[in-house]
């Protein structure tokens, strides 16, 4: 009767570039799930990605061009307007 424990990260991009991360911590005794647990966030364009998994900050390096960040944080000025 061994635990072992999986780590899992899904992610999803919005519209606006926006990256939501969601990761799982799943233990196992032996094949059998006994405990899971949920930590969700979400990166801004521009935002910080260094402490990111590998294939969130790939899809940030492709995604996040000047033009992208740039509509992103025009959009945020003109919702703190209103």
């Amino acid at each position: 009767m061994a635990l072992t424990e999986q780590n899992v990260t899904i992610f999803t991009v919005l519209e606006d570039g926006q990256i939501q991360i969601r990761r799982s911590r799943r233990i196992f005794d032996s094949t059998e799930l006994v405990a899971e647990r949920y930590h969700r966030h979400v990166l801004a364009p521009g935002d910080d990605t260094t402490q990111e998994d590998a294939r969130v900050r790939a899809v940030a390096n492709l995604l996040w061009i000047p033009a992208v960040i740039q509509a992103y944080r025009d959009s945020q000025a003109q919702n703190h307007t209103r």
